[in-house]
């Protein structure tokens, strides 16, 4: 199978790509709804919650592993990769690959959490790709909440939105990357405040491409995945309000199973 770890439901916006990507594999999906989201949480933490979301993963037979959340990325796929004998796909060096190959002014633009803009690293990343780069990052710790109740299509969203984006946007941007797997909910409202000449970046869309090109590319481990629908949706935390946010986020009902 091929497993999704997220900090919590954000990740099924993923799920949606990989679904349309590549709809012959089994997923299976685990949301840390019990302590996301992780955005202001600590390194060490946030490090001790993924390594217990990846041993529920492998132990229910994942095969391959997706970190659809950024921050957890940023903050934990350096240790899961030594640690666990997994093929790991994170969210942010495919966005970063995208973001350079189309920049023409050099400036690139990120927005996520606290934990993943102050990490660095996207700065990094893209630096060591292209050092002449100017990157300019915001963290923008209202948007997930804004999403999660549903206040996405308030006047008071735009607002927010607006005054998160305007430094950016200020330093004249040619791409955005939008560092968090709830973003792409807002991604026709970010456009209009940021100006439609500036082109969006979705990590999720990318890391299901390199996804998608490896197993292409390793046809052994593509065999030992599990095909079919019978999809399996466990979180470490089960509420009627969960429920509801995943059916919005992935566009269709599902059932979630307490882990």
């Amino acid at each position: 199978m091929i497993g999704i770890l997220d900090s919590g439901l954000g990740g099924l916006t993923v799920v949606k790509k990989v679904f349309n990507a590549l709809p012959e594999y089994q997923i299976l999906y685990y949301g840390d709804t019990a302590n996301g989201p992780y955005g202001n949480k600590s390194k060490e933490i946030i490090q001790k919650y993924a390594f217990e979301g990846v041993k529920f993963l492998t132990k229910h037979g994942a095969k391959i592993i997706i970190i659809a959340c950024n921050t957890t990325s940023a903050a934990a796929l350096d240790s899961l990769t030594k640690e666990f004998r997994i093929i790991f796909f994170g969210a942010i060096n495919p966005g970063v690959r995208k973001a350079v190959q189309i920049t023409k002014d050099k400036k690139i633009g990120v927005i996520g959490t606290r934990m993943t803009i102050h990490s660095n690293v996207y700065q990094n990343a893209i630096k060591a790709i292209d050092a002449q780069i100017s990157v300019f990052a915001k963290s923008a710790p209202l948007l997930v909440p804004l999403i999660e109740e549903s206040w996405i299509k308030k006047p008071e969203a735009n607002r927010i939105i607006k005054n998160y984006l305007y430094p950016i946007k200020l330093k004249q941007v040619d791409s955005l990357i939008l560092g968090c797997n709830y973003y792409p909910v807002i991604k026709k409202n970010i456009q209009s405040k940021i100006g439609k000449k500036v082109k969006l970046i979705d990590p999720g869309d990318e890391v299901v491409n390199d996804v998608k090109m490896f197993l292409e590319q390793n046809p052994e481990i593509e065999k030992s995945l599990v095909k079919g629908s019978a999809h399996k949706f466990f979180v470490s935390d089960l509420t009627p309000k969960y429920q509801y946010l995943a059916g919005y986020l992935l566009g269709q009902k599902i059932k979630l199973i307490q882990a």
